[in-house]
C-alpha cells in the first residue's frame, strides 16, 4: 500500500522552530511534485509550500523568508523547516505528492498523508 506519513509536529512557542517530515512508502516507482499544505477547522487547505522532482520551490506568501522545504529523493522524503514560527501558523499540516506505482508506472496518483498538528503558543 502506498501511503505519505508525516512527523514531527508538535507544540512550540511562539519565535521557535519545528521540522516536519513526510515519509513515502509502498511500491513507489516515482515521485514528482510534492507539498505541504494547512488547514485550520473551518478553513479551507492552503498551500504552505511545494517542491518539484527537480527541487524548484514555491511558498505561501505568509511563510516566505521563515520555511524551507526540501526533499531527498532517495528515501523519498519531504522536510519542512519552520522557523520564527508564529500563532497564526497553528493548524493541521498535510503533505501531499503526486506519485506512480511500481504495477503502473504511466498512472499518477495524487496521495495526502493523515496530517500532523502544529500549535504555536504566546
Amino acid at each position: 500500500q502506498v501511503q505519505l506519513v508525516e512527523s514531527g509536529g508538535g507544540l512550540v512557542q511562539s519565535g521557535g522552530s519545528l521540522r516536519l517530515s513526510c515519509a513515502a512508502s509502498g511500491s513507489i516507482a516515482r515521485l514528482a511534485d510534492m507539498g505541504w499544505y494547512r488547514q485550520v477547522l473551518g478553513n479551507q487547505r492552503e498551500l504552505v509550500a511545494s517542491i518539484t522532482s527537480g527541487g524548484s520551490t514555491n511558498y505561501g506568501d505568509s511563510v516566505k523568508g521563515r520555511f524551507t522545504i526540501s526533499r531527498d529523493n532517495a528515501k523519498k522524503t519531504m522536510y519542512l523547516q519552520m522557523n520564527s514560527l508564529k500563532s497564526e501558523d497553528t493548524a493541521v499540516y498535510y503533505c501531499n505528492a503526486v506519485v506512480s506505482q511500481v504495477t503502473e508506472p504511466r498512472n499518477w496518483y495524487t496521495l495526502w498523508g493523515q496530517g500532523t498538528q502544529v500549535t504555536v503558543s504566546e
